[in-house]
């Protein structure tokens, strides 16, 4: 039959396990990852000072082994609330946190009362479960998937009422207890309720940071590393649904094939470093400048593409040549080094239910034809 000591030390070996998987996210530096550690850490030694409970002195076993178990749930909370990019510390956690020790001492050793000390311990618990919860359900980013903040938040609520449970049970003395390793079917029930606990939450928190890595593989497969702008699959995946879309609501969608002029001479007379900071500084720009719902991408090189949706080849013309016209009113001290460089566009429009590749090969000879006629300039196929 299972009993209090058991169920402790099944939860220490979970806890442990956890915290070697958490160990080996450390490289991949995500934000509240060494939270997560330092709570498994922190739970496993309270959780050894709980089972020596009889054995040791209660300071250890009742007062420090229930503070570190608390502070262990409190660095769980944080560090979640540093995944999520919030660094506001949770000071009325941690004023909760004092006010669990002191209770802890004075029904321990001034009025000794088992069933006010689970009720204290419990409602703490429940609160940072229920804020833990709350927190996983209103601070998931909206380009995330669901599951994984869903995964933690249904644990952290499921612990919440479990704990909210316990704690009115012994507070209210529907239940008599005189120790956590008592043997009684009500305590064997909340124990293994709770050794759910630590497996569940590391299991929540690896998937968050999973979630993350993989956000960042995403990343670096639709944006591109230097400029920001969409990558060429990306910017070529978005173009093929635009046109898809333009087929069922009959509304246009122009390109635009952006090239830098001279971009080499940059390069050669600057340094690559120079033209480096050229490519970054004209994304920026583009980027500012386009509309909402446009769409920019880095297709190689100094070359890029704008999809304009809803947006006659005649519109995108005087977009692109609005866009040429600010870049040659910056002023040097806003250039990188100064710099002076323009860029020449070949636009086109959608024609019937062709490709984007066939678009694509229009702008492009439309671009050249731009570069023919002396750069910088807009030139429409």
């Amino acid at each position: 039959m299972l009993n209090p000591l058991t169920i402790l030390l099944v939860t220490i070996l979970a806890d442990a396990m956890a915290m070697a998987v958490l160990l080996s996210l450390m490289r991949a530096e995500i934000p509240g990852v060494g939270y997560w550690i330092a709570a498994n850490a922190l739970a496993v030694v309270a959780l050894l000072g709980a089972a020596l409970q009889g054995h040791a002195s209660p300071w250890l076993t009742l007062v420090v082994a229930n503070g570190l178990f608390a502070l262990a749930l409190l660095l769980l909370l944080e560090g979640c609330l540093r995944f999520l990019g919030r660094r506001a510390r949770p000071w009325p956690a941690y004023v909760g946190l004092l006010f669990v020790l002191v209770g802890m001492v004075y029904w321990t050793f001034v009025v000794p009362n088992f069933n006010a000390r689970v009720a204290l311990v419990s409602a703490y618990h429940a609160s940072l479960y229920g804020a833990l919860g709350v927190l996983m359900l209103t601070g998931r980013p909206a380009n995330r998937p669901r599951y994984s903040f869903y995964f933690l938040a249904t644990a952290a609520l499921l612990l919440c009422l479990g704990h909210t449970t316990r704690g009115a049970m012994y507070g209210f003395h529907l239940l008599e207890q005189t120790s956590l390793m008592q043997v009684s079917m009500p305590n064997i029930v909340f124990l293994a309720l709770g050794i759910l606990a630590p497996p569940f939450l590391s299991i929540g928190v690896v998937m968050l940071a999973h979630d993350r890595l993989a956000e960042r593989l995403e990343r670096l497969a639709n944006v591109d590393d230097l400029t920001g702008a969409l990558s060429r699959r990306a910017f070529l995946e978005i173009g093929g649904a635009l046109l898809n879309a333009s087929l069922r609501t009959g509304l246009p969608v122009a390109i635009a094939i952006v090239d830098i002029d001279s971009f080499k001479a940059v390069n050669d007379t600057h340094g690559h470093a120079a033209g480096d900071q050229v490519l970054a500084h004209f994304a920026a720009f583009v980027a500012r400048e386009l509309r909402i719902g446009d769409v920019f991408g880095r297709l190689g090189g100094e070359e890029f593409g704008v999809l304009c949706p809803a947006t006659s080849a005649g519109e995108a013309v005087v977009l692109l040549d609005r866009l040429r016209a600010r870049l040659a009113a910056i002023m040097p001290g806003e250039r990188p080094r100064g710099l002076r460089y323009t860029f020449s566009v070949g636009v086109d429009e959608r024609r019937g239910g062709e490709s984007l590749a066939q678009m694509m090969a229009r702008a492009d000879r439309a671009l050249y034809a731009a570069k023919a006629a002396g750069r910088d300039r807009v030139v429409a196929a």
